[in-house]
């Protein structure tokens, strides 16, 4: 059903666009006032919101597919934020509008749903997508119709090195560090842990290839042995079976195999490891494609009821921005409990939207793109409410904005550079955090 409706969604937008196309070429974005909207399933979405001239921002981010249990931690970080701005007086004298889309963690769905954003909704910016896949698919698309997208969890190498070719023109950065930093981060901890001989398994796709690369070349560089290189096991992102591939991750007797995936094919591959012996006295090192409170209870447990995951160690963008504190209090008194994970970075992704029209003076993808680098990482005052920035550059002040999941200062490149937290699962399943790691 996921991918008829995919399908469905591409072929109604390819018709959207079709009419769009024939009726004028260069349109002005259409807007919307003080709505936002909640994505549905098959990459749509549904609006409700009144004519007018505001800001207009979407999400592409996936309440559904292999990474849902963490796309519905993020998902509900760009409406706080759309909430809070407009409660605070909007973006340039107007109420900012929200479009939520579902991208099914799929790439056809994701490039359907950027589509459907770009040139039907008419949207000036998007938070999203998480998956690198998705990104990689929707990117292009927001670059030809000048639309800004912001990446809370995108962490492949590819768009560096695609950003500096010029291929995005400007209109793409994220707000979380990318894998050449994650992967010699992830190599420091096994040095530190002792680990000597590694062996990888990764998802086929940018994520996972673009990570192995960056964690082999810094895990050699420090002296230690790629088990498998020769031979890297990577799996289909829609494989539902993975006897063979977990058996040839974990042969060659490795201290530790690293694997690089995503929650549902990632908990399939841990279990069948697990069914065929192959996990015992062998350290398992995961990333942060895997770090859900759900992943647990998909692997299962074992026949004296522990946790089968129970040990594995992974890391993760940490969250240490000056505004982290200010946003948990206020998700503890509009949503309660605390932000799950990425939910910072989603955050900082749409406040950035918003920071950089108001400086731009102007509801447009070339406003926005054309002030990213100057409200995250100019010589402007360091401010971490997005009210108070809002306020100042209304007043024709720089700032230098502060995030929640960082210092946010996006490079040439569209890059941040963060630290790491360490990750382990407990006996009981749950999940905490236990040490801090750097890229080195």
């Amino acid at each position: 059903m996921q991918k008829i409706n995919a399908a469905f969604a591409l072929a109604l937008t390819t018709l959207a666009v079709g009419f769009l196309a024939a009726a004028c070429d260069t349109a002005p974005p259409n807007s919307s006032t003080g709505n936002t909207t909640s994505p549905s399933p098959g990459g749509g979405s549904t609006t409700t919101a009144t004519s007018g001239n505001g800001l207009k921002i979407g999400s592409l981010l996936p309440a559904t597919g292999d990474l849902s249990s963490i796309g519905q931690q993020i998902i509900p970080s760009v409406p706080l934020l759309v909430e809070t701005v407009n409660a605070c007086g909007g973006v340039n004298g107007e109420p900012v509008t929200l479009v939520q889309v579902d991208d099914q963690t799929d790439p056809k769905a994701g490039a359907a749903g950027m589509t459907k954003l770009a040139t039907v909704d008419r949207v000036a910016g998007v938070v999203g997508s998480f998956a690198s896949s998705v990104s990689t698919a929707a990117v292009s698309i927001a670059a030809q119709n000048k639309v800004m997208l912001i990446s809370p969890g995108s962490t492949s190498p590819v768009f560096t090195e695609q950003a500096k070719q010029g291929k995005y023109q400007g209109f793409w950065a994220r707000t979380v560090p990318p894998d050449s930093y994650q992967g010699p981060a992830i190599a420091a901890l096994a040095n530190k842990r002792g680990y000597k001989k590694v062996s990888t398994v990764v998802i086929n796709n940018d994520y996972g290839v673009g990570f192995e690369k960056a964690f082999v070349q810094a895990f050699e560089k420090s002296g230690g042995t790629i088990v498998n290189k020769n031979n890297p096991v990577r799996y289909d992102p829609k494989a539902t079976t993975f006897d063979t591939e977990a058996s040839a991750a974990f042969a060659g007797k490795p201290d530790a195999v690293l694997g690089v995936f995503y929650v549902e094919t990632g908990s399939l591959l841990l279990k069948a490891a697990y069914q065929q012996g192959l996990l015992q006295g062998v350290q398992v090192m995961l990333t942060d494609g895997m770090k859900s409170n759900e992943f647990p209870g998909q692997v299962g447990k074992t026949s004296d009821g522990k946790y089968i995951v129970s040990g594995v160690i992974g890391t993760v963008p940490g969250s240490n921005g000056k505004a982290l504190e200010a946003l948990n209090k206020l998700w503890q008194s509009k949503r309660g409990g605390a932000p799950g994970e990425f939910a910072p970075q989603g955050w900082d992704a749409a406040a950035l939207l918003a920071l950089a029209a108001q400086a731009a003076k102007q509801n447009t993808g070339e406003g926005i793109a054309s002030k990213i680098r100057e409200v995250s990482s100019g010589s402007g005052t360091e401010v971490t409410d997005v009210c108070e920035g809002l306020k100042l550059l209304k007043e024709g002040k720089k700032i230098n904005y502060q995030g929640a999941s960082g210092n946010v200062d996006v490079d040439q490149n569209g890059d941040v550079i963060g630290i790491y937290d360490v990750w382990t699962v407990g006996d009981d399943g749950k999940i905490k955090t236990i040490d801090k790691v750097s890229p080195k």
